[in-house]
């Protein structure tokens, strides 16, 4: 019988060493992962990177941090090298890799559209296509998305409609990768108490963000909090693995599809 249990198994973590990513390293390490390889993208997050890894190593397990900007298909392909050559193939691979812009579509630039296309779906794409390549027969694969792909709403065209994509690559890859029993989802948390939300929002939409999910009251913040999205990784990326090709929205009922 397959084994779909974490203890034992090398983890790579794109966006891994801070906020959601950070506490799925940690998560996953204390769950008995034997390596987990985390990546982040500016020098200015080496200090996350170095207290990740030494969170993990104090779990007992192996660990390593590596600095990439994911937004080329090559920089994707080195990340996946380099956390081979140090851990070894992957059993489970996330990305937690995203960027926010808020702003009405008029005003949208094609700088800021080519750098948001970049970042939320050509990273994903070609971090789907590395896995595919390496992550071990019955791994898993997880990509962070966002439940605004449940929402109706303005100004968000740019976010959402960027990340929108990763859903049907999480589609196709399952399928594709399925026949060696890798599973593949992708996870949309609601808006999240981290400081990837607050710089997008002005007071207004933060005070309605704490009370528009249905459990809004039962929440630290009101806000979707990272420890209410890690068990659920956890599961899919374990035991979850007949969960395969969804896109599950897991924010307290902020939005439904």
């Amino acid at each position: 019988m397959t084994d779909h249990s974490i203890k034992g198994k090398a983890v790579l973590i794109a966006g891994g060493v801070k906020n959601l990513g950070g506490l799925i390293a940690r998560d996953l390490a204390s769950a008995g992962a034997k390596a987990v390889a985390v990546h982040y993208n500016s020098a200015g997050s080496k200090a996350d990177a170095d207290e990740t890894v030494a969170a993990i190593k104090a779990t007992g397990a192996e660990a390593v941090a590596f600095q990439a900007d994911l937004t080329s298909a090559s920089a994707v392909e080195k990340l996946f090298a380099d956390a081979i050559a140090a851990v070894g193939r992957p059993d489970i691979a996330i990305s937690t890799v995203g960027k926010v812009l808020k702003k009405p579509i008029v005003e949208i630039t094609e700088a800021e559209y080519d750098e948001m296309t970049a970042v939320n779906s050509k990273s994903a794409f070609f971090f789907l296509k590395e896995a595919g390549k390496n992550v071990n027969d019955n791994g898993k694969i997880c990509s962070v998305v966002t439940s605004l792909l449940g929402a109706y709403t303005p100004f968000y065209a740019a976010y959402a409609g960027t990340k929108a994509p990763v859903e049907h690559f999480t589609r196709a890859a399952s399928k594709e990768f399925g026949e060696r029993g890798i599973s593949v989802t992708a996870i949309g948390p609601g808006p999240m108490d981290t400081p990837f939300f607050y710089p997008a929002e002005g007071a207004d939409a933060v005070a309605y963000h704490k009370t528009a999910a249905a459990l809004s009251n039962f929440s630290k913040t009101g806000l979707t909090d990272i420890e209410d999205i890690v068990p659920f990784i956890r599961f899919l990326v374990s035991d979850g693995w007949w969960m395969t090709g969804q896109t599950i929205l897991v924010n307290g009922g902020y939005t439904t599809k």
